[in-house]
């Protein structure tokens, strides 16, 4: 199993096709809470619902137009983070998060996405993460600010889920600031 350690008992680790019966159960624990930002916890219903997602993301993968992966706090499925989109051309990237409840406040999400903006530009070359979400979602907003991430504007009701459209508000971060701010880390600065 390949991972990438969080914390003492969490890990990031990929979700894959053949775990659509763990999914789909974590998605009906979670559903409540994610249904106000996350499609997919309208959709994914049942184990072949769940597949089908997981299956879209492995062919995306295949494509390297996108990843999933899942955040495991115990061996058991908490949350995830994904590249919703992964342009290599263009240089550009989308990272998105979810996290269960019961694994908020423990800094696992930032943990996580530092570690694939830290894979998409350092290994993969990108040029430039967007981190996109409804700028009424306060933790997500949290996590890109907290991660150095700027504040580019808002898309006005660019995203339909559940019969409505949310707001868009885009962060980026550039691989020339990941650097600087990477630097400042390791030095103190």
């Amino acid at each position: 199993m390949l991972s990438h350690p969080l914390a003492p008992d969490a890990e990031l680790c990929p979700l894959e096709p053949w775990n659509a019966e763990e999914f789909a159960a974590h998605v009906d624990q979670v559903r409540e809470h994610l249904a106000p930002w996350i499609p997919w916890a309208h959709t994914v219903v049942d184990t072949e619902s769940a597949r089908e997602l997981l299956q879209r993301y492995a062919d995306a993968q295949a494509r390297d137009e996108g990843r999933l992966y899942g955040i495991r706090v115990g061996g058991k499925l908490a949350g995830g983070t994904l590249f919703r989109t992964f342009h290599v051309p263009s240089g550009v990237c989308e990272v998105g998060v979810w996290l269960d409840r019961g694994a908020v406040g423990r800094g696992l999400v930032t943990a996580a996405v530092r570690a694939m903006v830290d894979w998409a530009i350092d290994v993969r070359g990108m040029a430039r993460v967007e981190w996109r979400a409804d700028p009424s979602n306060t933790r997500s907003v949290a996590v890109a600010e907290r991660l150095g991430f700027t504040f580019e504007g808002v898309l006005r009701q660019t995203f339909p889920i559940a019969g409505r459209r949310l707001d868009s508000g885009v962060w980026a971060m550039l691989a020339g600031e990941w650097h600087e701010a990477k630097a400042a880390a390791q030095t103190g600065r």
